[in-house]
């Protein structure tokens, strides 16, 4: 759908809402349904800056024409709402970066992995990473991490066979793992190497979407659909000379 139709539709849906609730429920309970709404919806923009759109038109709008009579502190409402989803904690991480569906389907041939495997996702999101890593490997025992905890219950309902669960990707130790998946952004590989390789038994693999590892050579990088690079690192990491 040709952006910015996603975003208007929302905003139109969320005021019918708003309205239709208002002959029912108070105007604050008809501003916390709709604002809900379009915080929701927000899940599918295909962007940081377009989920925000999402999200904050219905209140905005409402605001700038002033149609209904509301306490002061009930505009702190959408924000709250907001902090549910994208909590400040996850801040520092990537936002919601779906994973094409087939974007890890050559996987395996790079990096094979014994039955029943465990596999994680750090930082699930909505579990579209889940369910590449899936296509790619359904053998394997897939786990998923979410600080969000409205993301994490979502994709436990869309991922029904991996075990999702609300925690810090950064405080749960990765040494039961086979492998973890990532699809952060670059200022958090670092990071995301050096936990690896303190954590990660060697011959554990660490796969990133897009964003390589500064400083540390690839045993493998693939192309997938859409262009997308997928960076292959093998424990222990070979760092690049200077």
């Amino acid at each position: 759908m040709p952006w910015p139709l996603p975003a208007l539709m929302v905003w139109a849906c969320a005021w019918l809402l708003f309205v239709a609730l208002q002959r029912s429920v108070s105007p604050v309970a008809a501003l916390v349904a709709a604002s809900a709404l379009g915080t929701a919806a927000s899940l599918l923009g295909g962007s940081w800056w377009r989920r925000g759109l999402i999200a904050a038109g219905f209140p905005l709008s409402l605001a700038l024409l002033g149609t209904a009579s509301l306490p002061t502190w009930a505009w702190l409402v959408p924000l709250l709402l907001l902090l549910l989803v994208y909590p400040l904690n996850a801040w520092r991480d990537a936002p919601l970066f779906p994973t094409p569906r087939y974007a890890l389907r050559a996987l395996p041939a790079q990096a094979p992995l014994p039955l029943g495997a465990r596999v994680l996702d750090a930082g699930c999101g909505l579990g579209d990473g889940l369910k590449a890593l899936r296509h790619a490997y359904p053998a394997a025992e897939l786990d998923g991490l979410e600080w969000s905890w409205p993301l994490r219950l979502l994709c436990a309902l869309l991922c029904p066979w991996a075990h999702v669960r609300r925690a810090d990707m950064w405080k749960v130790h990765w040494s039961p793992y086979r492998m973890v998946y990532l699809f952060q952004r670059p200022e958090s590989m670092a990071r995301a190497a050096a936990k690896a390789e303190a954590e990660l038994a060697p011959g554990a693999w660490l796969v990133s979407l897009e964003f390589a590892v500064p400083g540390v050579l690839p045993c493998a990088q693939l192309r997938a659909p859409g262009g997308r690079v997928v960076w292959l690192y093998r424990m222990p990491l070979h760092r690049l000379e200077n």
